[in-house]
Formats: structure tokens, C-alpha cells, sequence
């Protein structure tokens, strides 16, 4: 999945792509002109890097053409999702970034959402004009008492609410994949977090082939597939350009951007917050890379970006949410980011007739 330039006379993309880079960084936002907004072909590995490489002077340039490549290839509406956690706390792995992980002294504790409670949060998030409502459960993978919450759970958020069920609960095998297509959950979220070469000092219990097994079964099935990860973990900006890549590799059809939000007794939690500018030219890398893909804002944004950065990102090629509060840490007010989308003249994508 990494590029590999070849020693070669002939002008292969790879080359051209080098030679673009080598050129100043004003000829990577020309090539990302005609390459991604006119062509419709995302920006490669190489390309990617000399995206986040570009300094701040030209940030807004390049946040402007990721809103004109979202606008082309994605359209102006906004999806909105919100997610709930069936079973919080208690996790076996050892995600470093993670308070749910058992491993760690981080206060959150083990709990489970009953059937009425997951029901009432559907309605809640339906309420605020989100058609994606995402059960979580913090697992390595879904033992048979959990598919049997989520059978019953799908069935009756389903009977109770006009809203679509995604689903976020670890590694799976193929009857579950299985299982969770014919219980209709049409979307799942499984992140691969970071580059794969930077996988091992985030996460030593699995690995990053693991979760790309499930990704593929997933998308195998029939489901939709989202998958996306967090930044400013300790990352390279190299690694940034190879996580992207690797998403393009996976073709999901949403990414979620989480920011680090450094969480007390995880062993990230005494790691500073990312940059906004650094969060924002990384927003708008990934949807040149990723043109006609769902990117999401997820959690962190809110001490990375604040509200002035949220919006520059909603303007820097970002065309979906997660509204309200995230699994462990707070979000914003529903309202607030409803009331933000109408003010830039953003639709909330309506629930589509077809799944």
C-alpha cells in the first residue's frame, strides 16, 4: 500500500507526483485542481504529503478547493448521525488512546444500555434530524449475548423509529457479519485508527490486519462500510499520507476524523491536543484523497478546532457529523451544530427511501 517509485526513464504517475512535490508546494494544489476537482481522481500517498506539508499561508487556498472537490463529487447536503453505547467500559484490548480499555486506571467503568434505553436514544437522536443512529459497544468482538441484545435492540428501534442502524462492535467472524446484515444494520464502523506502520504503538492486544479482515467481510456482505481513525496520536505527517492511502485502498463509503482528545490514565492521556491549523490542512488532505467518500467529523474536534474551526473544516471538505456526546468524552449541543449547518446554507441529507 505504500508508494514505491520505480527507477525508471518513462513519467509514471509516481514520478510526476515527486516531481509536482519537488516543485514548490503552490503546483500541488494546481495538480489537486485538475487532478481531483475536474478528473474526479483522488490525490495518491506521495500527493497526500505534500498536501500536509503545504504551510499556513496557504491553508485557506486548500481548505477553499477541498470544499469545491466536496461540493462536486459529494454534493451540498450534510449527513447527521448520532451514536449511543450499548456496552460502555471493560474493553480486553489495549487501545492506548481508549478510557473503556480494562488495562488502564481511566474511571470509566463496565455498564450496559437496556433494550427501552436504546430505543429512547434512537427516538432522541431522530429527533434532531440525524438519519444514522450507531450502537457501540466497547469489545474486542461481539460475544453471543451482545448479538442477541442487537437482535432484539435493531428490531426495535426499527419498530419505533424511521431512522438508519449502523453498528460498532469489534472484530467479527462471518456469521456475525452475516447475522448483522439479515438483522438489517446497513452500515458498520470498525476504525483502523492510524497507518498501519504506525498500528503497533497504539495498539499491541491485535492487529491492524485483524480489523482490515473485518472491513473486508463487511463490505463482502453487502453492508456499507465505515472506517476512519484519529489523528495526532504521535503520527508523522508521512503516516498520515499512508493512513490515507490505505483508506483509499479500502474505498468506505464514510471515514470518521477523530482528533486526539487525551483521556486521564490511558498512556496518551498526557499527550497535547493536535494543532487546529495542523487538524484542519489534515481535513482537507483526506478529502482530496478520499473525494467521493462520507467524511465525518467525529470526536475531538471540539478541543482541537473549537467553533471557529468547525465550520472551517464544515467550509474545508467535511460533509457529515456525529451530533451531541461522543462514547466517553462531551460533544456539542445537538442545536448548536444544526443551527451551525443551517447558518452556511447546508441540507441535512435525508433518510434515504432505499435501505
Amino acid at each position: 500500500m505504500t508508494v514505491t517509485v520505480e527507477a525508471a526513464d518513462s513519467a509514471t504517475p509516481e514520478r510526476v507526483a515527486a516531481a509536482d512535490r519537488d516543485a514548490g508546494t503552490g503546483d500541488i494544489l494546481a495538480v489537486a485542481r485538475t487532478q481531483v476537482l475536474e478528473q474526479g481522481r483522488a490525490l495518491d500517498e506521495a500527493q497526500v504529503l505534500a498536501v500536509l506539508e503545504l504551510p499556513d499561508e496557504r491553508l485557506e487556498e486548500l481548505l477553499a478547493l477541498a470544499h469545491e472537490v466536496r461540493e462536486r463529487w459529494c454534493g451540498p447536503e450534510v449527513e447527521v448521525e448520532g451514536i449511543v453505547s450499548v456496552k460502555t467500559g471493560g474493553c480486553p484490548e489495549d487501545c492506548h488512546f481508549c478510557s473503556q480499555s480494562g488495562r488502564f486506571p481511566s474511571p470509566v467503568r463496565a455498564a450496559w444500555l437496556d433494550i427501552p434505553s436504546l430505543v429512547a436514544a434512537a427516538k432522541e437522536t431522530a429527533e434532531t434530524g440525524a438519519t444514522e443512529f450507531c450502537i457501540v459497544a466497547a469489545v474486542r468482538g461481539p460475544d453471543e449475548r451482545l448479538m442477541a441484545q442487537m437482535r432484539e435492540g435493531v428490531a426495535a428501534i426499527k419498530a419505533a423509529v424511521d431512522i438508519n442502524v449502523a453498528a460498532s462492535l469489534g472484530m467479527l467472524t462471518h456469521q456475525q457479519v452475516d447475522e448483522l446484515a439479515e438483522m438489517g444494520v446497513h452500515r458498520y464502523n470498525h476504525n483502523l485508527e492510524t497507518a498501519r506502520s504506525y498500528f503497533p504503538n497504539v495498539v499491541t492486544t491485535h492487529s491492524w490486519e485483524e480489523r482490515w479482515d473485518t472491513l473486508t467481510m463487511v463490505r463482502d456482505a453487502g453492508m456499507e462500510v465505515c472506517c476512519g481513525g484519529i489523528v495526532g496520536m504521535g503520527e508523522t505527517r508521512e503516516q498520515r499520507a499512508e493512513f490515507a492511502a490505505q483508506l483509499a485502498e479500502l474505498e468506505p463509503d464514510e471515514v470518521p476524523l477523530n482528533f486526539l482528545n487525551p483521556r486521564p490514565g490511558t498512556p496518551f492521556g498526557d499527550r497535547e491536543p493536535l494543532e487546529g491549523r495542523e487538524a484542519l490542512r489534515t481535513i482537507a488532505a483526506f478529502r482530496l484523497a478520499l473525494p467521493r467518500t462520507i467524511l465525518r467529523y467525529a470526536g475531538g474536534r471540539e478541543i482541537t478546532l473549537g467553533d471557529l474551526g468547525t465550520e472551517k473544516g464544515l467550509l474545508g471538505g467535511i460533509n457529515a457529523v456525529i451530533v451531541g456526546n461522543y462514547l466517553t468524552t462531551l460533544g456539542r449541543p445537538a442545536t448548536q451544530d444544526l443551527e451551525l449547518l443551517d447558518r452556511l446554507s447546508m441540507p441535512v441529507k435525508a433518510l434515504s427511501a432505499t435501505l
